[in-house]
């Protein structure tokens, strides 16, 4: 099988999402035998279909545009056996560069009328190639890629055994956190075999699509939490996504609950091992009140409110804190200062960066 994966997506360097799992499906393409070529539309000169009409008329077949889709994309997509077309969801729908790509075969299509059934539609010069849509999404509900699909089973409506498989994924960024890597872990490798089941069945089995279209969002206020948190701290410090990563920096807690979370999030149970504690954090300031924190068995458990027999409390402004967590400050330092106050076992605040990672 011959097999063109089109990669729509405009971000690189380990960036994209979209590029995560297109190379995952490509894998498993690759290790049932199938010769794939993947091309990054973002690198490729490719104008935008100018309504003319001379592929239909005065050079049949042929666009007027001599750039990378008249002299290499189109003549591969046509060679094809299979096309994954792969993209992030924009404004629910597909992106531009695809949308661009998809308008400019239409030298593929002959300008007459047919119809089928109540539906008109024009036939081609030849069979497109079968036919394979990825895409992933920030928002973490499935239902975010009701209007793509509705648009791709359109536009493949009457050939409808071109479309082997629709592929999405919800929370696309969420499958490189640390804290989701046992759900990451199996929707990776759904991918890998989505991929081999495409090019040695010729469809993926439901049990494989159940696996990588599976919600493990399972607190959707939480997920919105920590996503306003993250896109406060960008805003905040004036950094793109890019930059922020690249700067090795983590969202700052605008409230308890998102402190809460992200704490939790950042466990770290190898370095806690067999430590049994109960952390407590009074805070001050900007978010005043408590939250404690129980950790027993590689495990933690955050808890609103105060703990009944603390091991150790800090009693912190909440801003400080926060400093400290972000990076911004010396958490050893600020003590010396006596920025803020610690009571119970001075141990189990020595370990803290044991505990706690990213």
């Amino acid at each position: 099988m011959k097999v063109l994966a089109l990669n729509a997506s405009p971000r690189g360097g380990g960036q994209s999402k979209t590029e995560f799992l297109l190379n995952l499906l490509v894998q498993g393409m690759e290790e049932s035998g199938a010769a794939v070529e993947v091309v990054a539309l973002r690198q490729k000169k490719i104008n935008y279909c100018a309504g003319c009409f001379t592929c239909w008329t005065k050079t049949p077949g042929v666009c007027i545009h001599q750039d990378d889709m008249t002299k290499e994309l189109f003549p591969k997509w046509l060679e094809a056996d299979l096309v994954v077309y792969a993209f992030p969801l924009y404004h629910y729908t597909v992106s531009a560069a695809m949308k661009t790509f998809i308008e400019r075969t239409l030298p593929v299509a002959l300008p007459f009328f047919e119809q089928e059934g109540e539906e008109t539609h024009h036939p081609l010069r030849r069979d497109f190639p079968k036919a394979v849509f990825l895409s992933v999404a920030g928002f973490p509900e499935m239902s975010v890629f009701d209007q793509l699909s509705a648009y791709i089973r359109f536009l493949f409506g009457f050939r409808t055994e071109s479309l082997v498989a629709e592929l999405y994924r919800p929370a696309a960024e969420s499958l490189v956190l640390p804290f989701f890597q046992e759900k990451a872990h199996e929707i990776r490798e759904a991918f890998v075999q989505a991929g081999r089941e495409i090019v040695q069945q010729g469809s993926v089995a439901p049990e494989t699509m159940a696996l990588l279209t599976q919600d493990f969002i399972e607190d959707k206020e939480m997920f919105a939490r920590l996503g306003n948190a993250y896109w406060k701290t960008c805003i905040a410090e004036g950094l793109t996504p890019r930059e922020f990563d690249e700067q090795g920096l983590v969202p700052r807690p605008d409230s308890i609950a998102t402190f809460m979370t992200l704490l939790s999030m950042g466990f770290n149970p190898a370095g806690a091992g067999d430590t049994r504690a109960t952390l407590q954090f009074d805070f001050s300031g900007a978010a005043a009140g408590s939250c404690h924190f129980r950790i027993e068995n590689g495990r933690i458990e955050p808890c609103p409110g105060p703990a009944e027999k603390p091991d150790l409390t800090i009693d912190t402004p909440f801003e400080v804190w926060m400093d400290i967590m972000g990076g911004k400050a010396d958490g050893q330092q600020l003590f010396m200062e006596q920025k803020y106050k610690v009571n119970g076992d001075l141990s189990l605040l020595m370990r803290m960066n044991q505990f706690f990672g990213k």
